[in-house]
């Protein structure tokens, strides 16, 4: 069993009790840092925020169900007191425990299911090649992102085109997308850049980052950029695993070679993700 189904698992068999990650992390044989970007790679929300919702959705529908003390019913939760959960209620819903208990709201919440595991195949990728980087400098536009909500990626991609090969002290012609500062409410900053020179300047509304020293287990897949979400779930879940690397809590690096055709989407890509 991967490390997602145990997840949901231990997700669904503990939904009424104040879990961590840590704990979940354990129970799913993976690192927290491993499981939190395998989750939200998968289903676009963390695995925490996704535990909180899946609690909070079978409490209304206790409510719903006319749960005559809403303090037990805090407690049966995790929550510590009435005014703990009436909080958390409240902001995920927009409502109170009392107006759902009393008018019966439950058809106008949005409620979150437990999640199936889809049954389509992801991609079947080849072990991964080791590559140890030097520090790195790049220079390109950053965004930060939550992981339900990473639409504007692509356009952060079209917004950065017309820079490359403009930038002055570019080395070399690869492109890089990187994700980093990923926090586990699923929230990270995208990087979209190239290689320059350390110390160069930068035109205007460029940011650099500087990426030290690292080990990478590197993937590469030859297909179109629209399968990037299935195949970077497919390293998570499956192919990081059977490979004997540890990953580290570190940037994961996209790597966009000569070859890559912006205007199709074809020319393959790579994904590094950091280990030990």
């Amino acid at each position: 069993m991967d490390p997602v189904q145990k997840a949901l698992w231990y997700v669904e068999a503990h939904s009424r009790m104040g879990i961590n990650l840590d704990q979940v992390a354990e129970a799913s044989s993976v690192s927290p840092y491993h499981l939190t970007r395998v989750f939200a790679e998968m289903f676009g929300i963390s695995i925490m925020r996704y535990a909180r919702r899946r609690r909070l959705s079978e409490a209304a529908k206790q409510l719903a169900a006319e749960a005559s003390d809403i303090l037990s019913l805090a407690i049966d939760n995790g929550y510590g007191s009435h005014e703990a959960f009436s909080r958390a209620f409240k902001d995920e819903f927009g409502v109170t425990p009392e107006s759902v208990r009393t008018h019966g709201l439950l058809p106008t919440l949005k409620l979150t299911e437990p999640i199936a595991m889809k049954s389509s195949p992801l991609p079947n990728l080849n072990p991964p090649r080791h590559e140890t980087l030097p520090p790195l400098r790049l220079a390109g536009l950053v965004e930060r992102y939550d992981c339900q909500s990473p639409a504007g990626i692509p356009d952060q991609w079209q917004r950065f085109f017309p820079y490359l090969g403009n930038i002055p002290n570019q080395v070399g012609k690869d492109a890089f997308g990187v994700c980093y500062n990923f926090d586990d409410t699923g929230k990270f900053d995208y990087l979209t850049g190239v290689v320059v020179k350390n110390q160069a300047g930068s035109p205007f509304g460029l940011v650099q980052l500087e990426l030290p020293p690292h080990k990478y287990a590197v993937f590469s897949y030859g297909g179109h950029i629209a399968e990037i979400r299935a195949v970077i779930s497919s390293i998570w879940s499956d192919a990081l695993p059977k490979s004997g690397y540890e990953a580290v809590n570190g940037p994961t690096l996209e790597k966009y070679g000569p070859k890559f055709e912006p205007n199709t989407g074809l020319g393959g890509f790579e994904i590094w993700i950091a280990v030990k």
